[in-house]
């Protein structure tokens, strides 16, 4: 399973859940598909699941997914409010957390599910 993508049980966020190598090509794939569904459903909140992703982009490329192919990409909410869990040991996507905060973009990083759950439930 590289992706899955689903609504939460209380109807509140859109769940994106990866496994595998997180590349920009895939990631903006993901992204949009997610953005849809999240559109189709009225639903501005996205809990990006990547415990079981790493990303394997280098500075460069995580830059140009944030600040061009994201801002870019019409089907991307950029208001949407977003909640981007990783394993705890991971720091692969610590910076897409800095480049989407100074690109204007709502992500925050959690390296707890639970508490990535409880952020947006409280959005």
């Amino acid at each position: 399973m590289p992706h899955r993508i689903y609504i939460s049980d209380d109807s509140t966020y859109v769940i994106l859940e990866q496994s595998g190598k997180v590349t920009r090509k895939l990631q903006l794939k993901y992204n949009i598909e997610a953005h849809k569904v999240g559109k189709e459903h009225h639903i501005k909140k996205y809990l990006m699941d990547v415990i079981h992703a790493r990303n394997t982009e280098s500075n460069i490329e995580n830059y140009q997914f944030t600040y061009e192919d994201l801002r870019r990409a019409n089907e991307i909410d950029k208001t949407a409010i977003v909640a981007l869990v990783v394993d705890p040991a991971d720091h692969s996507h610590d910076f897409i957390e800095t480049l989407s905060i100074n690109s204007g973009l709502n992500v925050t990083l959690f390296r707890d599910k639970a508490k990535a759950i409880e952020f947006l439930k409280n959005k």
